[in-house]
């Protein structure tokens, strides 16, 4: 049985010459996408995986964090059930599949996805129920990240933010590791809760799931326990159109040669928003992860 530092991958650093030149910026890329699994979900979910005492683990997932923990649940010999909506990406669908998971899918519009989780754990007595962001072993595991980003000597380091594990997480590294770094959250416009939230000093949520293109980023609100540190450790959250967000995937995609999912383009959507406030700074673009549906890639990529 590994570890988590055993475990996981480094995260892969990226200088694109064409990029940076192309914004006149200081850019480098921690790509999350040669990750296990493709994401950085993997840091959490094997953690959690390894930590809790059960031998059964219920989620519910977008997708990314449904996979890691299905792998990483395979890789431990537990069982896993991972709750999705029906809109999530095909790919990601199957991949929880593949890895020996139990897939149940949902119509949020008819039932929310914790909701369901709440129904299935009343089956499930023996179960741990995990959330794939606001759980202290999610924010640990993505904490590991933090420790890696700590040392590289960043103005700025950009995050996606959707319920806040990884941002959290990445704080929580940063912190005890004394690093002085900027951090800052990059939101889809479409559901700007954790903004509203900074904005206001408390959790605001969504009233309803939102259909942004970034679809690891639907959620109704920040967790607790990630609020917690945000409050404290991020300086600013970014809105991002969709626009930008499928500007980012296929810059990405043109300039990097990285195939990046539109919720890992987030960082680099928030570049584009305004890239005059990052002038003459060392930045760090987290890209979350890279599973998109072809199709999906394809439709975005001939905008």
């Amino acid at each position: 049985m590994k570890t988590l530092l055993e475990a996981i991958r480094p995260t892969t650093f990226i200088e694109s010459q064409k990029l940076r030149d192309f914004l006149g910026l200081d850019l480098t890329i921690a790509t999350e996408t040669f990750q296990h699994t493709g994401s950085f979900k993997f840091r959490a979910a094997y953690n959690l995986a390894l930590n809790a005492p059960n031998d059964e683990i219920l989620t519910a997932s977008s997708g990314n964090f449904g996979q890691a923990l299905a792998y990483a649940c395979q890789l431990l010999n537990k069982k896993c059930v991972v709750v999705m909506p029906e809109t999530s990406a095909k790919v990601k669908i199957e991949a929880v599949i593949s890895y020996g998971a139990t897939v149940d899918l949902v119509d949020t519009k008819k039932v929310g996805r914790n909701e369901r989780v709440k129904q299935l754990a009343e089956q499930m007595p023996d179960c741990y129920v995990a959330s794939a962001y606001d759980d202290e072993f999610v924010i640990e595991g993505n904490s590991t990240l933090g420790d890696e980003l700590s040392d590289k000597n960043f103005d700025v380091i950009i995050s996606p933010i959707g319920g806040g594990g990884l941002i959290s997480g990445i704080s929580k590294g940063l912190c005890r590791n004394s690093s002085n770094t900027r951090l800052i959250g990059a939101e889809p416009l479409l559901g700007n809760d954790a903004f509203r939230s900074l904005q206001a000093g408390k959790i605001i949520a969504n009233e309803t799931e939102p259909m942004t293109i970034a679809d690891g980023a639907r959620t109704i609100s920040l967790g607790n326990l990630n609020w917690e540190i945000i409050k404290n450790g991020v300086a600013e959250i970014i809105e991002v159109s969709d626009e930008r967000i499928a500007q980012a995937v296929k810059l990405y995609f043109s300039l990097a040669n990285l195939k990046c999912e539109p919720t890992g383009a987030l960082t680099l959507g928030a570049i584009l928003e305004n890239k005059n406030n990052f002038k003459d700074k060392r930045i760090c673009l987290i890209v979350s992860g890279g599973n998109i549906d072809a199709d999906v890639y394809r439709q975005i990529l001939k905008i």
